[in-house]
């Protein structure tokens, strides 16, 4: 199954961009990508999602279930229905000389076997070109000025 792995150094203490990593019905207010995130349902230690992206053009659109561990700054997903077969990962923080490392880690897949050769390739680019992104967009809202 493809594995997209992308790394960000964020600016900023490990609890606060753990914060924003967990406020995910904010990025679409700083990600460019991202349309909608609604919560659907919230719970102890976890949240169910509906999430709405453009990836390249394409709309995904897929609900995933969250869970939060604020005590190893970790927050693994799992998607629940949407239009992946496999969309599931993790966000994993650590803290390092110059702030927050962010780890962003995907598994993905189409479901259709004869494609997948074709596709793969393509998505992880897209996929990890987005993921950088996100990385990116959330350590920019750390840089002075903003």
């Amino acid at each position: 199954m493809p594995t997209v792995e992308v790394k960000h150094v964020v600016p900023a203490s490990i609890d606060v961009v753990y914060r924003v990593v967990s406020d995910q019905e904010s990025y679409p207010k700083f990600m460019k990508t991202m349309e909608s995130v609604k919560v659907l349902e919230r719970g102890d230690g976890y949240t169910l999602t509906e999430w709405i992206a453009r990836l390249q053009g394409a709309r995904f659109r897929w609900v995933e279930k969250d869970l939060y561990d604020p005590e190893h700054h970790r927050i693994t997903y799992n998607q629940t229905e949407g239009d992946l077969k496999v969309f599931r990962g993790y966000w994993e923080l650590a803290e390092v000389p110059q702030g927050t490392e962010v780890l962003l880690v995907t598994e993905f897949e189409f479901g259709m076997p004869m494609l997948a050769s074709m596709l793969n390739p393509v998505a992880k680019m897209a996929l990890k070109s987005n993921s950088r992104a996100m990385l990116e967009a959330i350590a920019e809202k750390f840089q002075p000025g903003r």
